[in-house]
């Protein structure tokens, strides 16, 4: 797959640190473990998660959870 394809697939926009904390959301963990993790500040996390959300197309909404959301693209990813 060329670039220009993985890009234009909305998990291909992710930076390879964006792939690394949206996979460790797939597997359960918190921000503060992501951040203890990956040696980084939770901050940090917040605004990779605040990326990934944007990426995604997830926009704040009362009726979704967009960390689920997330984690259901990447776990999606594969079909």
């Amino acid at each position: 797959m060329s670039r220009r394809q993985a890009e234009s697939r909305p998990l291909g926009r992710l930076t390879p640190r964006e792939r690394e904390v949206l996979e460790l959301m797939a597997q359960g963990r918190s921000n503060a473990a992501i951040a203890e993790r990956l040696v980084v500040t939770e901050r940090a996390i917040a605004k990779h998660t605040s990326n990934i959300f944007a990426k995604l197309d997830l926009e704040v909404s009362d009726d979704d959870n967009r960390r689920v959301l997330a984690v259901l693209a990447y776990l999606d990813q594969g079909r």
